[in-house]
């Protein structure tokens, strides 16, 4: 197929995802031609349309109709408050919609061709896309990206039917309220959905494997997020193994058992239940054995430092590659990579990804945990500031969780920070900008801010770093 030809192109990027389009986009910008390809029927992947914009709605929702409830002490008395979860879901779907339809706009502006259908390599830089009309078309590219994304990770023995057991996709557009809904896993997923159901007036059971919830999170952070969880309603059953689950006509049976091995099991009776343990890269059905691309034990594309396979014009980025499966982290590397394939330079600082947690209070955190300092032998200092001390928090009502800061000891350099708190997700990004320029602690807690807000607590936990911190 010449150069020339409409279905040859400098760049085909397989997803529309977060990391997909925003590649696509940048290449663009670098003078590419570019076609997106993906099999959704709407771009934004996963993200925008399964998963961090709906439930990001679902949870702002519950979240003002908390707030609502709670607003007598502030001289703010709305009398019955209703919920009208049909209403709610049509107000999530505006959001995805509005969302997926900007991301239209963004590729066309940047002339970009979107196609709808399902790729499969056939040869180094070439592919067949069966169309969603039906049809087939056959593409070239000087290069390809990968960057189809994640997928629910399964629980063996557990059928998945989306109505009484359901994924995250499934928990996203409940009908109705449940009384009792169980949960498979005490990860973001799992406990965010949980946030939403339970505030809707639902009895939220979180059983979890291991013996702390967020897997990952600085244990300090995760143990008083925990705590203000359970004080919201939240059931946890920590050091337990699901075995089974059973769907019913009008409800499902969840077998239980310590993790263990050791004990009896026990049967839980749910209107639902949310299985949330994970994802997994989305390497099937690409064709990537066609072409010999390497995949590690558990799917994962093997890439090197530039996002390289080990085939010469494929390119995988995004989950479907090692390191935490983020949109953000996937849209740096779609950045990234288009710039590398431009001949610019490009880079991703793996040590500055933050992670959030929109639950209220918010969990947010960037850099290494105590837990790895510890591990890796780093002396380092703590600084931490409870918002039960900031004058914004307390004249707020959102006085649950702290900022902690991790310096190294000799150096002063931030090695980590941890929020636990109302806008923890906003707020962890003066951290990362801190970090991204190596800043010391000093730095932080000597470069001024403004008063009331929250992010003085985030000054305070550098000053804590010292021993001086003003206002505790």
């Amino acid at each position: 197929m010449s150069e020339s030809s409409p279905d040859h192109f400098d760049l085909v990027v397989i997803g529309a995802g977060p990391g997909g389009y925003v590649c696509a986009i940048r290449a663009a910008q670098l003078g590419m031609k570019v076609a997106c390809i993906d099999k959704r029927g709407a771009p934004g992947g996963t993200c925008l349309n399964v998963g961090c914009i709906p439930s990001k709605a679902l949870l702002h929702a519950t979240e003002v109709l908390d707030e609502t409830k709670h607003a007598d002490a502030m001289g703010i008395s709305v009398g019955s408050v209703k919920v009208d979860v049909e209403k709610m879901m049509a107000f999530k779907q505006a959001g995805i919609d509005g969302n997926t339809q900007g991301v239209t706009f963004l590729l066309k502006k940047n002339k970009v061709e979107e196609i709808q259908g399902a790729a499969r390599l056939t040869a180094p830089g070439a592919m067949d896309v069966s169309l969603l009309d039906g049809t087939s078309r056959q593409i070239t590219a000087k290069n390809i990206v990968v960057a189809t994304g994640s997928e629910v990770t399964p629980l063996p023995g557990i059928e998945i039917d989306e109505d009484r057991i359901v994924s995250s996709t499934g928990a996203l557009t409940f009908d109705t309220v449940p009384k009792h809904l169980v949960i498979v896993g005490a990860g973001v997923i799992g406990l965010e959905l949980g946030s939403v159901w339970r505030r809707l007036g639902a009895e939220v059971t979180v059983v979890e494997f291991l013996d702390r919830i967020t897997p990952g999170v600085d244990a300090d952070l995760a143990k008083n997020f925990q705590r203000v969880l359970k004080k919201q309603g939240i059931n946890f059953m920590l050091g337990k193994k699901v075995t089974g689950a059973k769907a019913l006509k009008a409800s499902a049976k969840v077998t239980i058992a310590p993790a263990s091995g050791e004990g009896d099991s026990e049967t839980l009776t749910a209107d639902r239940v949310l299985v949330a343990i994970g994802r997994r890269p989305h390497t099937d059905g690409l064709g990537l054995e066609a072409v010999g691309v390497t995949r590690d034990a558990q799917g994962r594309i093997e890439t090197d430092g530039h996002f390289k396979t080990n085939i010469d014009g494929v390119y995988a980025i995004g989950d479907v590659i090692a390191g935490p499966m983020l949109a953000h982290k996937a849209e740096e590397e779609g950045v990234a990579v288009a710039e590398h394939l431009a001949g610019k330079p490009s880079h991703v600082n793996y040590d500055v990804i933050p992670g959030v947690i929109y639950t209220a209070p918010e969990v947010a955190w960037v850099g290494k945990s105590e837990e790895e300092l510890k591990q890796d032998g780093v002396a380092y200092k703590v600084g931490k500031f409870p918002f039960m001390a900031n004058g914004r928090a307390k004249v707020n009502g959102t006085t649950d969780g702290f900022v902690k800061i991790l310096a190294d000891a000799e150096t002063d350099r931030v090695l980590g920070v941890h929020i636990l708190g109302a806008q923890a997700g906003n707020l962890i990004a003066e951290a990362a900008v801190a970090m991204e320029f190596s800043a010391s602690a000093e730095d932080m807690a000597r470069t001024c801010h403004a008063h009331p807000t929250l992010p003085e607590a985030v000054k305070e936990a550098a000053l804590a770093i010292a021993d001086r911190a003003l206002h505790m």
